[in-house]
């Protein structure tokens, strides 16, 4: 009996097809926590910031640096892991990123020394995080459904925030009551433990396991095997063509105050701020917490949105109450109410400028180049997320305060509300419906 057992789970799944015509909503669910967990990972800096301090003795910008390397790998990976899908496969990319996270942040119970935070925290697990982070999402739509693309991008956008919603307090609570150690052992735990999970459920491609993709009748090819070296080739020539466009470098610029107004920000700072200003650390993060919960409602509404609106409509919406709500905060009382109103007016948006950017890549940059392009665009949103991330750190030690942070990163969100209305709607724009390309 038990021997059975063990030979069945032996199996890979795409020599079974479990679950039947809704297969894809496993997927979906892998995926969604895969994007949690390094969610998770991403956002714990902002929590070691005081206990790192506290322990080491370490100024606040040297802190800021590891959390803005990591901050800006994370976007730069993402196109040559949307190539290495395409080349060695989803499946694989996601074990390699999952199993980096795990190992580089169990290496930093032994740091000393800054450069090892930022070796670990920074480096590797930028890198690993790269891996898992939204081009797996658009990759995993676009392969396994064929309508209710939007819904489905949005819900998975939204995992960012739900990352925060779990893991935040939990990780607040071990670092006020143990220190920094238990916050490591506790995301490396989590995210070794997604390895088998994703060894065990995930499968490349509906065809793998006998299935359509979701919403169609029509079985699609799968795509020629490639070969690593050829992630790197597909990565750069669909950054060159795009780049000859305006249409880039807009996404790219709007995405990069996006970055710089959210994970750079909020996420690594908001902790610190509010401990500026006399509230504990579990209090902060639950703070983040509640923006999570509307964030992950916002977000999943914003793919929604965007199967029927002008993305460039929503885009300008985002930003501007985004930055409205940032160059408010610092003025606010601070007090339970004017806290809960910003977590959700700000929570609302957070992550909802993913699914109408992805829509304005797909519709300029096509079939074939979308899903990398869009990879390019999101290293615009993590190289402000970077600058924001260390920036504001170093403003908090030259200043004291994080008050012209938060304004001038509002003002950044006004700006990127304009540009949004003059992006230009390509070829491949359709009244409804979020058409995620297909890697070629």
């Amino acid at each position: 009996m038990e021997a059975s057992l063990f030979e069945d789970l032996a199996v890979p799944v795409s020599a079974k097809r479990p679950f039947g015509r809704q297969y894809a909503w496993v997927i979906v669910a892998v995926t969604f926590v895969a994007l949690l967990a390094s969610a998770g990972l991403r956002s714990a800096p902002g929590v070691l910031i005081i206990p790192l301090t506290k322990a080491f003795g370490w100024p606040r910008s040297e802190i800021s640096f590891a959390a803005a390397i990591g901050i800006f790998l994370y976007g730069l990976v993402g196109p040559f892991a949307a190539a290495l899908m395409q080349t060695l496969g989803i499946k694989r990319t996601m074990l390699a990123g999952l199993a980096l996270m795990s190992g580089a942040t169990a290496l930093s119970l032994f740091m000393r020394e800054p450069w090892q935070y930022v070796a670990a925290w920074g480096l590797l697990s930028g890198i690993g995080t790269g891996a898992v982070a939204s081009v797996l999402g658009a990759a995993v739509v676009n392969r396994w459904f064929a309508t209710n693309r939007g819904l489905v991008m949005g819900l998975l956008s939204a995992s960012t925030a739900t990352g925060s919603l779990i893991f935040l307090p939990v990780i607040a609570w071990l670092a006020q009551h143990g220190g920094w150690q238990p916050v490591v052992i506790a995301v490396s735990a989590l995210t070794a433990v997604l390895v088998p999970v994703v060894w065990l459920l995930m499968a490349e491609r509906p065809s793998d396991i006998g299935l359509t993709p979701y919403g169609s009748a029509e079985a699609v090819p799968p795509a020629p095997a490639g070969r690593a070296i050829d992630s790197i080739a597909l990565a750069f020539s669909a950054l060159f063509r795009a780049a000859r466009t305006p249409s880039f470098w807009m996404l790219f610029g709007t995405f990069f105050v996006c970055g710089l107004t959210t994970n750079g920000l909020v996420g690594t700072h908001l902790i610190s701020f509010c401990g500026d200003m006399g509230l504990p650390m579990v209090a902060a993060a639950g703070l983040l917490s509640l923006m999570g919960v509307f964030d992950l409602v916002g977000t999943t509404a914003s793919g929604w949105l965007t199967d029927r609106f002008d993305p460039r409509k929503l885009l300008f919406a985002y930003y501007g109450l985004r930055g409205l709500s940032l160059i408010a905060l610092p003025f606010s009382a601070f007090d339970p109410v004017s806290l809960s109103v910003f977590a959700i007016f700000y929570g609302l948006d957070w992550i909802a400028t993913v699914p109408p950017t992805l829509r304005l890549a797909n519709e300029n940059f096509g079939e074939r180049d979308a899903p990398v392009v869009f990879g390019w665009v999101l290293v615009g949103h993590q190289a402000g997320g970077a600058v924001a991330a260390f920036g504001a750190g170093f403003l908090r030690d030259l200043q004291g305060s994080y008050i012209d942070a938060f304004v001038i990163a509002g003002g950044f969100a006004l700006v990127a509300a304009a540009a949004a209305l003059f992006i230009r709607r390509g070829p491949g724009a359709q009244p409804v419906g979020l058409a995620v390309p297909e890697p070629a």
